[in-house]
């Protein structure tokens, strides 16, 4: 969430930013100012009549205790209509902070700087590109098909218990998935992170200070009776776990690693490119969490994201980095990298990492600040990042590792899983 102060002080530059997103509600920012100018004003009003009706009971009790009744009665005669004034500006008040907080829960982040100006995942910029496109033998197969070939993920049988989008793994399959979660989490570990393992399910505060409300709810499984979302990503509690937390300058940064299954609606979602584990509505992922200092936060952004690539390098996969156009971008997020695997099988490339800093716009929301060396306390910046989401490493592994005589395990792989080749 933008501060207030900053979209009154900086209206061009709030303007200009919410352009490379080609936001489309570009007035909410003068509503949000006028209602701000207007709350300000109540604000000094109020101040001003309770400022004086606290002297005038200060007056009045002083008057009472020297036993001068009348000139008492006098002044509270005179005042008698601050109470009633205190209460109707009390409730402008109330109505105005709750128009303003309304306007401004529907601006996104402002882009940084660096992110260039577009609307499609076509406008993205490619920064970097690593490796070589795999050479698979002839008449190569699509995950799907390998997984049907070598009986390791039954989509089929996840329809019958729960629904499209809800894979079961299977025998060598589900080695791989555990092995992918211990291989992610034992290099975060490795990387400064501290593991933690949180719950599957958070309230709505949880869900508003990480920006998935209310933007999100439509991707977001509720559990109505208890008002709990399932949640879309760990990022939500884990960053949810410094929520109205005020740290220490000389812990930042903090940094945090968990795995968790995901759930995501995915409405909508039709076509040969969701097919197989390109979308689930239920996936694995190991996610990192980073808590830092403002003045080093996109340091923190290129440190994590060639973290997320030394991941991709061990597993020997050809991959490239986008830094995502404004119009790409997360509501939340002031800069995004992308990190995408090609599938040499179906031709493209598979989203498998975000890494994103959302400057102050989470812990905004979040209450979430550190107090440094001077005693005062200030906003933070929060990041995090994908390391990794499991299924399409896993696509991109069954595909760019197929062979005539099964899926080759990566090298790196080989100890977690304990076999070599799937056939």
């Amino acid at each position: 969430m933008l501060q207030v102060n900053y979209i009154r002080e900086n209206r061009e530059k709030v303007l200009e930013r919410l352009s490379v997103r080609n936001f489309k509600q570009p007035e909410l920012v003068d509503e949000i100012i006028k209602i701000d100018e207007e709350r300000r004003s109540t604000q000094t009003s109020l101040d001003g009549i309770s400022a004086e009706a606290n002297a005038a009971a200060k007056q009045i009790g002083d008057l009472m205790r020297t036993g001068k009744k009348e000139e008492a009665e006098a002044i509270k005669a005179q005042t008698a209509s601050h109470k009633e004034n205190i209460k109707n500006l009390t409730e402008k008040l109330n109505e105005l902070e709750t128009a303003q907080f309304n306007l401004v829960v529907q601006l996104p982040n402002l882009p940084y700087d660096l992110v260039p100006k577009g609307s499609t995942a076509e406008e993205n910029e490619v920064v970097y590109v690593h490796g070589a496109p795999a050479e698979l033998p002839t008449k190569a197969l699509p995950h799907w098909e390998l997984a049907a070939k070598y009986d390791i993920i039954d989509f089929e049988l996840g329809v019958k218990i729960t629904g499209a989008g809800f894979p079961v793994y299977k025998g060598k399959g589900a080695r791989l998935q555990r092995a992918l979660i211990n291989f992610f989490l034992d290099h975060a570990t490795e990387a400064g992170y501290k593991e933690m393992q949180v719950p599957h399910l958070v309230n709505a505060a949880s869900g508003f200070g990480t920006g998935q409300l209310p933007d999100k709810e439509g991707q977001m499984y509720h559990s109505t009776v208890d008002d709990l979302y399932l949640i879309p990503t760990a990022e939500v509690p884990v960053t949810n776990l410094y929520r109205d937390v005020i740290v220490k300058e000389e812990d930042l940064p903090i940094k945090n690693t968990a795995y968790t299954p995901c759930f995501r609606r995915e409405a909508g979602s039709y076509g040969a490119h969701v097919r197989g584990l390109n979308r689930l509505h239920q996936f694995d992922k190991v996610e990192v969490v980073q808590i830092t200092h403002p003045d080093k936060s996109y340091e923190t952004l290129e440190e994590m994201s060639k973290y997320v690539q030394s991941l991709l390098q061990e597993l020997g996969l050809h991959y490239r980095v986008l830094r995502l156009c404004g119009g790409d971008m997360g509501f939340t997020s002031a800069m995004t990298y992308d990190m995408e695997v090609w599938s040499a099988a179906q031709e493209r490339w598979l989203e498998v990492s975000s890494v994103s800093n959302f400057e102050t716009y989470q812990a905004n929301r979040l209450k979430l600040r550190f107090k440094g060396k001077e005693g005062k306390a200030q906003l933070a910046h929060s990041l995090n990042g994908s390391a990794l989401a499991l299924p399409r490493i896993v696509a991109s592994i069954l595909e760019n590792y197929q062979t005539e005589n099964g899926i080759k395990i990566p090298e790196a792989l080989v100890k977690y899983t304990g076999f070599d080749i799937i056939d």
